[in-house]
Parts: C-alpha cells; sequence; structure tokens
C-alpha cells in the first residue's frame, strides 16, 4: 500500500461559507481528522452539510507530541490525515508544527489546503502598508517582557501583525504607546469576518483610550511600521542646493520636509541651516 499524506487545512474564521471547495472536500473524505478542538470541527462540519467518516482525534499543544507516533503510522499505512485549528491556517500561533516536520523527516507527503488567516486579513482591511511585513505571534503576556519586544518594533520599518487577547489588549496598547509613541498608526481588527467584526483605525494614544473600558472577541492587532528618521546633515546639504537654486530658506526647508518622512520640524530644519553657516 503507498502511503498516504498530510493535508493541512485552512478553516474559516467565522463564516462557514468562507471554506474552500478543496477542504469540504477533504473533511468528508479523509481518514482522520486532527483537530485543535473537536467539537468545532463538527460544527464546522454540520454547517458545511458534510457527514464526517473519519476519525476525529484532538491535537493541540499539550498533547500534540504523543499524537505524532500514531499519525505518522496511520499515514505510513495509507491514511489520509487532515490536519485542522480551530480557525484559520493551522501552525500559525496553533498546533500543528511538530507534527508536520515529523511527517517531513520521515519522507511523508505534506500538502495545504490554502484559505482564510487572520494575519493576511487584517492586513488586507487595516489600510497600513502590505508590501513588506511581519508577523509577530501572540504579544508577551507579561508586562516586563512586552515591554522589551515592544522596543525591538521601535525601529521595525515592515508593518507588523500580531495577535492578543481580549483581557491583555489594553495593556498592552498602553505599553505601546508608551514605548513607541502616542502618534504610531495601528488598526485593531475584533471578529474578522463574524457577525460583530470590528475594525479600529487610529494612533496608538487613540486606541488605547479606546480599549481601557475592555473589548470582547478575537483580536488582531496591525501596527505600522517606524517612519526612518531622516538625516539631519543630509537635509542641510538639501536645504543648500535648493537655496543655491534660488529659492529662499524657508521655502527650502518646508519643501525638504515635505519630501522627507520622518524629517524635524521646518524650524528645527531652519535654525540647523543657520547654524550651518556660522
Amino acid at each position: 500500500m503507498s502511503p498516504g499524506r498530510l493535508l493541512i487545512g485552512a478553516t474559516p474564521l467565522g463564516q462557514p461559507s468562507d471554506a474552500s471547495a478543496r477542504l469540504v472536500g477533504a473533511l468528508g473524505s479523509a481518514d482522520v481528522i486532527a483537530a485543535e478542538d473537536t467539537r468545532r470541527v463538527r460544527t464546522l462540519a454540520q454547517s458545511l452539510e458534510v457527514r464526517l467518516t473519519a476519525k476525529v482525534v484532538s491535537l493541540y499543544d499539550q498533547n500534540e507530541a504523543s499524537r505524532i507516533a500514531g499519525l505518522l503510522d496511520g499515514i505510513r499505512s495509507g491514511a489520509t490525515v487532515l490536519l485542522v485549528s480551530d480557525a484559520g491556517m493551522p501552525l500559525i500561533s496553533d498546533p500543528g508544527y511538530r507534527l508536520v516536520t515529523a511527517c517531513i523527516d520521515a519522507g511523508l507527503t505534506v500538502a495545504c489546503l490554502p484559505g482564510p488567516s487572520a494575519v493576511t486579513t487584517a492586513l488586507a482591511v487595516s489600510g497600513l502598508p502590505a508590501e513588506r511585513f511581519c508577523f509577530e505571534g501572540f504579544a508577551p503576556r507579561k508586562q516586563t517582557a512586552r515591554k522589551t519586544w515592544l522596543t525591538t518594533l521601535a525601529t521595525e520599518q515592515r508593518t507588523c501583525v500580531f495577535f492578543e487577547s481580549p483581557r491583555r489588549l489594553a495593556g498592552t496598547l498602553a505599553d505601546a504607546v508608551e514605548v513607541l509613541g502616542p502618534d504610531r498608526r495601528a488598526v485593531v481588527c475584533r471578529e474578522l469576518t463574524k457577525t460583530h467584526e470590528e475594525i479600529v483605525r487610529g494612533r496608538l494614544d487613540e486606541l488605547s483610550d479606546w480599549a481601557a473600558d475592555g473589548v470582547l472577541g478575537e483580536i488582531t492587532v496591525v501596527l505600522a511600521g517606524a517612519v526612518p528618521k531622516a538625516d539631519l546633515e543630509t537635509l542641510v546639504a538639501a536645504v543648500h542646493k535648493l537655496v543655491d537654486d534660488g529659492a529662499r530658506v524657508k521655502d527650502a526647508c518646508a519643501d525638504v520636509v515635505a519630501a522627507n518622512p520622518g524629517s524635524p520640524s521646518r524650524r528645527e530644519l531652519y535654525d540647523a541651516v543657520l547654524r550651518s553657516r556660522t
């Protein structure tokens, strides 16, 4: 008998109708379904009018290691094992990594049924730059570790996506205001694709105030990248060039500041230009 395979299946974030046709087919045809929560996958199948004939087993952080040997034996014997998490793509801050790597190390086939992901969904609706981004998983639980982590994002120029518990969101945003400054832009996505979906955009201080009274639901945060600080010496040189071409100093300073995000104020640049002439 030829070996079977492991299928990684992305499940809907909230709306069952977001399930791909391939996922629907795999739910009905898999020999084994390894689910983060067996109740949730049964509820999903019922919503999709899929009759489960597979053996459904739980696979979560605390039991994943002990499940691997049995699942690998099944795949070697020809079984198709479908790996699903509660919502979105397995492994992305969800169980499954150890099972996938074990299958790869054993030379077994691993394939993916692509679909919903809170990371890319939040990024798409955020309105923040999406051509380059990083994903940070869940923010640290403890405040000291969280502030240290936020410090690493102080100079990160890529848009950053991370998950947070609704219970800790207010504290995380307050720490972000302290570490990153009140003006950094961010977006809080709550209950993505669900009935009570809410997308809140603004500065960190505004979002911190909004979350202070508490929020509910699944939370994904999108944080704008840091704006690189323009080098003052380079800006002064740019002003001098414009002045040499006939511009007034104040006008040249205004033009240079407008053209260089992260520049000091026009007044600061003007003073630096005057100092450079002495």
